[in-house]
């Protein structure tokens, strides 16, 4: 499985040019399209100065990879039109310097509507692997599968696959998670480590996800994206809203 449709979201801030360039090197490893979707948000007279100096950032960001790339047109932000004929969605986390440089309305319309996934970006993001150790949000859920299902393409490529899951009682996910461990197996995803963790109160899901010595090394976070309030407002609760808010890892959700 691969990507063959990747669309990165784009803003007036200095981390733009990380995401495309993170974006850009996910295309070519997938042999992948990189769409470009400026998402900035009104400035009073600026409007076209703003436009402009995206488009030159993306521009020069991908002329060297040889990729084939689109840059959509002003507005295609609001209309949503290239959101649900993506693979993969690239975009800015609730913590990152876009919070206020962007259309919020966007980026909770792409994850609730496209039935693509959205990959986060932590804020201050530095430059290096994603998706080599990845980490499984698991809670056997319909959301935490169709996260697997999508992220298929990166966990066929992983080196190391990790499923963390967190229960009220001891055990209580164990048989789901080596069902998820024979299910990738199917799909040539060799994922050996299982983090049982009970919620004894002590932590939450997010705190002892990163307690765990078994996913201390990881690059990215796959995890479902639960409830239907709009998620970059910050109305989700529990775990996914922990996780969006965490600022060390890449999270690619699904909803």
């Amino acid at each position: 499985m691969a990507y063959k449709d990747i669309l990165v979201y784009l803003d007036p801030t200095v981390e733009t040019v990380e995401r495309i360039r993170l974006a850009a090197s996910l295309a070519k490893a997938h042999g992948a399209r990189l769409i470009g979707v400026d998402i900035s948000a009104p400035s009073a007279g600026q409007e076209a100065e703003t436009e402009e100096a995206v488009s030159r950032t993306f521009s020069d960001t991908t002329r060297e990879s040889g990729l084939t790339t689109i840059l959509a047109p002003p507005g295609q932000a609001e209309s949503g039109n290239f959101i649900h004929c993506v693979d993969l969605i690239i975009a800015p986390g609730p913590e990152s310097l876009a919070h206020g440089a962007v259309r919020r309305a966007a980026l909770d319309r792409a994850l609730l509507e496209s039935g693509a996934p959205m990959l986060m970006l932590p804020p201050d993001w530095k430059p290096g692997p994603v998706g080599e150790n990845i980490v499984i949000a698991w809670n056997a859920g319909r959301e935490a599968l169709r996260a697997v299902h999508d992220a298929m393409p990166l966990l066929e490529r992983a080196s190391k696959v990790t499923l963390f899951a967190f229960s009220p009682r001891p055990s209580t996910l164990r048989k789901s998670a080596e069902m998820l461990v024979d299910h990738l197996a199917a799909h040539g995803v060799k994922a050996e480590h299982i983090s049982d963790w009970t919620n004894t109160g002590d932590l939450t899901a997010v705190e002892a996800l990163f307690a765990s010595l078994d996913t201390q090394d990881a690059d990215l976070i796959v995890a479902g994206a639960f409830g239907h309030s709009r998620i970059y407002e910050g109305l989700f609760g529990g775990v996914t809203l922990d996780l969006m808010h965490q600022q060390s890892l890449p999270v690619l959700m699904s909803h």
